[in-house]
């Protein structure tokens, strides 16, 4: 796929959704980073029931640690894997509190040292909170990516890098809310929605879909 098209299909997604955001529910960066550590194998909406409810009570590290360990868990237990991330919500908590007087810091290498915290989850906060070009490579983004031909990658670091360097810089800080909401309700996984694609024509993915489309 060559720059030209490239620039014209994130241009199209961005005329559609000038603004584009996690759908995740938070209203700080501690709470996205907490929020994005629960999605882990979760969906959004599930998370969302969760913090809705825990946030109100606890949004800070220290009213989190003041909960305690059963009391967060009573809060995240609807969650896939909800004890493990718990007891990494309480182990970040403490760490925030220790080494960054309670804030969440806004670098890769300090993100990555927090329990829980991965690649994809530092890519998360470091986007959305504080509006740094990064590419948290999920599902979504790995299928798009790849179907479409807009960054092709055998892995997702290999997705993600390719992306960084292919994506035009001034769609680089929002691609990545672009791509997973592209995934997410238009290419999916199992039936893509190709006949209503905003990308339909520039997409270098064959489906029969496609092909029964052109032939008419």
């Amino acid at each position: 796929m060559n720059k030209q098209k490239r620039t014209e299909i994130f241009t199209r997604l961005r005329d559609q959704n000038p603004h584009p955001t996690t759908e995740l529910n938070y209203s700080s960066p501690f709470e996205l980073l907490i929020a994005v550590i629960l999605s882990a194998q979760a969906t959004d909406v599930g998370v969302n029931k969760a913090t809705d409810k825990l946030y109100p009570v606890a949004n800070t590290p220290r009213a989190i640690l003041a909960l305690g360990l059963e009391g967060l868990k009573g809060y995240v237990k609807t969650i896939g894997l909800y004890n493990a991330k718990a007891e990494n919500i309480i182990k970040t908590c403490t760490m925030l509190l220790t080494l960054h007087d309670g804030e969440v810091p806004d670098s890769r290498e300090a993100l990555e040292a927090l329990p829980g915290v991965g690649r994809k989850t530092a890519n998360v906060v470091l986007n959305t909170a504080f509006g740094q070009p990064t590419m948290a490579v999920d599902t979504h983004i790995f299928r798009v990516s790849n179907r479409t031909g807009i960054a092709p990658g055998k892995n997702v670091l290999e997705v993600e890098k390719r992306l960084l360097r292919l994506v035009p810089k001034e769609f680089l800080v929002d691609a990545h809310h672009w791509l997973i909401l592209h995934g997410r309700y238009v290419c999916k996984a199992r039936n893509p929605q190709c006949g209503s694609c905003l990308i339909e024509d520039l997409c270098e993915f064959s489906s029969p879909k496609k092909n029964v489309k052109k032939k008419k």
